[in-house]
């Protein structure tokens, strides 16, 4: 999650955000991406705070998951120090 404040704007981009579900429908920004969503707060909003929890701590356990998907290294072979002979 990356936050941004533009001169009418506060932004919350969600990098993984087409990934998550969003009941409360906070998501308003960036609809149209196959990847991002982002939320846009103006001044005066009304933001529904254990929505905004929430969906970062959904944000949080997807990239968490996302890292354990990654393949070990593989283990390098050392060359050995005896000669075949």
């Amino acid at each position: 999650m990356a936050g941004g404040n533009y001169k009418n704007v506060v932004k919350m981009t969600f990098a993984k955000g087409a990934a998550l579900k969003d009941p409360s429908g906070l998501f308003n920004s960036g609809l149209g991406g196959n990847v991002r969503r982002a939320i846009d707060i103006h001044e005066g909003d009304k933001v529904d705070e254990a929505a905004l929890k929430d969906l970062s701590r959904a944000a949080v356990a997807l990239n968490l998951k996302g890292q354990n998907k990654k393949k070990p290294k593989p283990k390098s072979r050392r060359a050995s120090s005896k000669r075949a002979g």
